[in-house]
């Protein structure tokens, strides 16, 4: 098999996966023995991505394997496709998963700590059915509370092969604080969440609770540009 036949083969297969392809799956596209070498794969995978430089789709490579994905300059058309509208999420469940990605692996408290309120239930559970979170562990401590870290849904959800990917934070001085360094754009914004970091009563946290069951039932929006949330959760300068 020539180099352009593997080209084409591998440009098929991944049109038509529907999901990342890595790199055993695609060797197992072949009959045992005549499977290329994964050198070669990388080649094909290269000269194919050249290929397609100048067109509306692109091949990336993200942490499930390699996929075709429209460009950034056509999703506000591409998202018009599906009718069913994912969830708009809150600036603090945004906060929370920016903690996740740049504390890893953190436990509740530590993300309570960092923020500065207390973390509702119903966050974690939203992060965690979106795949973006899950449970990599527990901390060595009375109670062993769970240790929370990033998944590869995630990688692939924000367009990202690796942690190495996300951009580096600046260093804050002790006195500055999460909520004052995260700036929201205009359209991940909400109205009725909180702008104050003071500690929740226990009323409070319930109120904040209900607040985030709410905004799930409106789920009206989805961060439709990954790019765009990448940036979102870069903005959340930690310590």
């Amino acid at each position: 098999m020539n180099q352009e036949q593997l080209i084409d083969i591998l440009e098929t297969c991944l049109l038509v996966a529907g999901r990342p392809l890595s790199l055993d799956d695609m060797q197992a596209l072949f009959d045992e023995g005549e499977a290329p070498a994964t050198k070669d794969l990388k080649d094909a995978l290269e000269d194919l991505a050249e290929r397609w430089n100048d067109r509306t789709l692109e091949l990336v490579k993200v942490a499930s394997g390699y996929r075709f994905q429209a460009r950034k300059g056509y999703l506000q058309w591409v998202a018009r496709l599906f009718e069913e509208r994912p969830p708009k999420y809150s600036r603090a469940t945004l906060e929370t998963l920016a903690v996740i990605v740049y504390r890893q692996p953190v436990t509740r408290a530590v993300i309570e700590d960092v923020r500065g309120v207390s973390v509702s239930t119903t966050i974690i559970k939203t992060l965690m059915e979106r795949g973006w979170i899950r449970i990599v562990g527990h901390r060595d401590v009375p109670g062993k509370p769970a240790l929370y870290g990033t998944t590869k849904q995630f990688l692939d959800d924000f367009n990202m092969s690796s942690l190495t990917d996300l951009p580096p934070l600046a260093e804050l001085s002790p006195d500055d604080h999460l909520q004052k360094e995260l700036d929201l754009p205009g359209e991940f914004a909400h109205d009725d969440v909180a702008a104050s970091d003071a500690a929740l009563s226990p009323e409070a946290e319930l109120e904040a609770e209900a607040a985030d069951l709410i905004e799930e039932d409106r789920a009206d929006e989805i961060l439709a540009d990954e790019d765009q949330a990448v940036e979102l959760v870069s903005e959340a300068e930690l310590e």
